[in-house]
């Protein structure tokens, strides 16, 4: 393609400019690296409504491509990022428009979309001037109004697919301290008429300390959740970091039930194995069934909330 370049002439050209937005809408970034390591001057080329392909990159929400700005000059780099289109939308008012369906559409939950939304938006405000981030569009409107005016539907989505959710796993959690708080009055064996304590304290890991333990701080942050003010920048980092806790509490408090059940039964009934081992293997299958419902979940919001991120910043420049 790069000899092709330098020996074409004007309609090959344009050619090349719908190759290379092409290639960003599709995010096929090797392409776009290539291209513009060997023509570094195709950087500035822009489409119909004069958006660069960083722009566009944002607009499509490509990632890999966007990232491929920090391989630019400083210099360079900040005069990219703050060049306006047709209608005087600058870098930060594209990241401020909502994602493509096709893009929001791989992402679970309408709380990690919003998330992912918020991420884009935080990330090309780092590399704009202050300026750019008060500049008014054709439309008088801010980067920062844009990214509301376009979002008031999935935050509203967002809101309730985590009140949804937290309240589901409330109820779930209240069931486990009801019955784990029943439990504690009621050791199995009774108590040493001596002593009082539990018979079978020493033979007994008291599991279900730790299962009311954690239903009770699940419970809490469930309803931390529920009673949060839902605003735009929530759902970045403290709803998130509100729903693992719950979550993940969630699953400790359920392995307990299901451990502290099973010692008991070994324990009342440890000579008759043909009974206890069959009702232990149905004993996992809850825990089992919240793994494969809800573990997806829990990894796939961990990571998006404290991974490394979509955006690769350690990236050689072009020489």
């Amino acid at each position: 393609m790069y000899e092709v370049m330098t020996h074409s002439d004007g309609k090959e050209m344009e050619d090349v400019h719908e190759a290379i937005f092409r290639a960003v809408e599709r995010g096929i970034f090797e392409f776009i690296d290539r291209i513009f390591q060997a023509s570094p001057n195709l950087v500035w080329s822009y489409n119909p409504m004069r958006r660069n392909a960083f722009q566009f990159a944002i607009e499509c929400r490509q990632e890999k491509v966007y990232t491929l700005i920090f391989k630019l000059d400083k210099r360079k780099r900040s005069s990219i990022a703050n060049l306006v289109d047709t209608s005087k939308n600058g870098m930060l008012h594209v990241a401020g428009m909502l994602s493509p369906l096709a893009k929001l559409d791989n992402i679970s939950g309408a709380a990690l979309q919003m998330q992912r939304e918020l991420q884009w938006f935080k990330e090309v405000e780092t590399i704009t001037f202050p300026r750019s981030r008060e500049a008014l569009n054709a439309e008088f409107l801010a980067p920062r109004d844009v990214f509301t005016k376009n979002h008031k539907e999935l935050v509203k989505e967002g809101e309730r697919w985590m009140k949804e959710t937290a309240t589901s796993c409330t109820v779930v959690g209240a069931l486990i301290i009801t019955i784990m708080f029943a439990s504690v009055f009621t050791v199995p064996g009774g108590n040493n008429g001596e002593t009082g304590l539990p018979i079978f304290l020493s033979r007994k890991l008291f599991m279900v300390f730790i299962s009311l333990f954690s239903s009770t701080t699940s419970v809490l942050m469930f309803l931390g959740i529920l009673t949060s003010r839902y605003a735009e920048d929530d759902f970045l980092k403290s709803l998130p970091t509100k729903m693992i806790i719950g979550l993940s509490t969630l699953f400790f408090s359920i392995a307990a039930m299901m451990v502290a059940f099973s010692s008991a039964l070994f324990i009342m009934i440890h000579q008759q194995s043909w009974i206890v081992f069959p009702v232990i293997f149905l004993a996992s299958v809850p825990i089992t069934l919240f793994i494969w419902m809800q573990f997806p979940l829990l990894v796939e919001m961990f990571i998006s909330t404290y991974g490394s991120g979509i955006f690769d910043r350690k990236v050689k420049q072009w020489t």
